[in-house]
């Protein structure tokens, strides 16, 4: 990763509140968790109003994406947008960070199909971002409208929900059979606990069993032990873990991501079981319908 300044900045903020962008724009290289190709990234600064739009630079004349709800695309283990011959995947560590800083008016200038994955976190993305600094907030920080009744969406087990709150929090829990995993719940709270802290360091994670296969069906073919963790039933075959329960608090991480994309998250408790990001996404897209964005 390389940073195009060693500015130090800037305090955590609200996932509801936005209004900001990057002091100076920074660029981050690494390799593709699905590809496996080297990828770069440049963020810019953008004008107040701008929103977040992404671009590929390897599409000369293509016009920028402007990041949604309804532009996410069915991609099995991670995001993916899509709009025209523009598209991106791997794109919700980025924007996860992106929303912890509080930054709404921001390029994202991408030289290939997937944003790179670099640790399997978001805290490298933060780490850029806070060294180049963030603006103040361009206009008055307006309380969201709070949820006014709860959303449910469920596919068998699994469910995402939001459900009104006085204060954000989102809720994860997950359950697996390899004995290293199990059942995971963890609440975050972002007024009370940092993002850098907090959620930011958590890696993805996946089972050994099933690399082969996955691979054969062409996706992380750039996941190696050092961007991702490994569980082989009982054990995890890269430790230490960061923290004791890090696999659903990178689920947090990515259900962050994914909502993300509504611009501001509204004021709720997100309520997260067995997931996925198909399931983040049409809860993404139910809020956006309801006029929560």
């Amino acid at each position: 990763m390389s940073v195009s300044s060693s500015t130090p900045l800037s305090s955590r903020c609200d996932l509801t509140q936005g209004g900001r962008t990057l002091r100076r724009s920074l660029r981050c290289q690494g390799i593709g968790l699905h590809s496996g190709q080297k990828s770069e990234v440049q963020l810019h600064p953008l004008a107040p109003g701008q929103g977040r739009r992404l671009q590929r630079r390897d599409l000369p004349g293509s016009d920028p994406l402007r990041l949604s709800p309804e532009v996410v695309q069915p991609s099995p283990l991670c995001t993916q947008l899509a709009q025209g011959e523009v598209s991106a995947q791997t794109v919700e560590h980025l924007l996860a960070a992106l929303a912890a800083r509080g930054i709404t008016d921001v390029l994202i200038d991408l030289d290939g199909p997937e944003v790179p994955i670099l640790d399997g976190s978001a805290r490298d993305w933060i780490e850029a971002i806070d060294a180049v600094g963030v603006t103040p907030g361009h206009c008055p920080e307006a309380v969201p409208t709070p949820l006014a009744e709860p959303i449910w969406i469920q596919d068998g087990e699994a469910f995402v929900a939001a459900l009104p709150a006085p204060q954000l929090r989102l809720s994860y829990g997950i359950d697996f059979a390899a004995a290293a995993i199990g059942q995971q719940w963890h609440t975050w709270t972002p007024v009370r606990e940092d993002f850098a802290q907090e959620i930011a360091p958590a890696r993805t994670f996946g089972l050994a069993h099933e690399v082969e296969s996955l691979r054969s069906r062409g996706l992380i073919r750039g996941g190696c032990l050092d961007n991702a963790l490994v569980c082989d039933g009982d054990h995890w075959l890269n430790p230490p873990l960061r923290f004791a329960n890090e696999p659903v608090r990178h689920k947090i991480l990515d259900l962050v991501g994914d909502l993300s994309l509504l611009g501001r998250i509204p004021v709720a408790h997100i309520l997260a079981y067995k997931a996925s990001h198909r399931l983040h996404g049409r809860l993404a897209q139910c809020l956006r319908s309801r006029g929560y964005a």
